[in-house]
């Protein structure tokens, strides 16, 4: 994919109790703050939230799917939670390409997650490489 600076690329996801449940078997992360309806009540966000890691992967599939694509890697993220995400709710990541190495296959990305009223629930940038079967390094 030819990439150039201003491009951007979605990805969609509603997150259920079915993800954190999953998110939680693979990861070990039972936080109460996502399966204790009781405990997270008493908190600042009073409901359940799903993991940040469920965001952050949602990520993962866009740059290594959508934008730059195919073979991409995280190089280094840089990542801000302004706001919980509830179960139920359905998230928009967004990733922007910033700028493009001259030399190199590695690309920097402004990077903003938002929930579906348009709050911004995750904002920062990440740098990715991407590699290629045919390029040794």
């Amino acid at each position: 994919m030819d990439l150039f600076v201003g491009q951007s690329a979605t990805r969609s996801i509603t997150l259920t109790m079915e993800h954190v449940k999953a998110f939680a078997e693979l990861t070990g992360d039972y936080n109460p703050l996502h399966f204790d309806e009781s405990f997270a009540a008493k908190t600042r966000f009073g409901h359940l939230v799903v993991q940040g890691g469920l965001m952050t992967g949602l990520l993962n599939a866009l740059v290594a799917m959508d934008m730059p694509g195919p073979g991409t890697v995280f190089l280094s993220q840089n990542w801000k939670f302004p706001a919980p995400v509830f179960i139920g709710d359905t998230i928009t990541a967004e990733a922007e390409v910033v700028s493009i190495h001259e030399t190199k296959p590695v690309t920097q990305l402004k990077i903003k997650v938002t929930r579906q009223t348009g709050e911004t629930v995750l904002q920062g940038e990440a740098w990715c490489y991407t590699l290629s079967p045919d390029h040794q390094r």
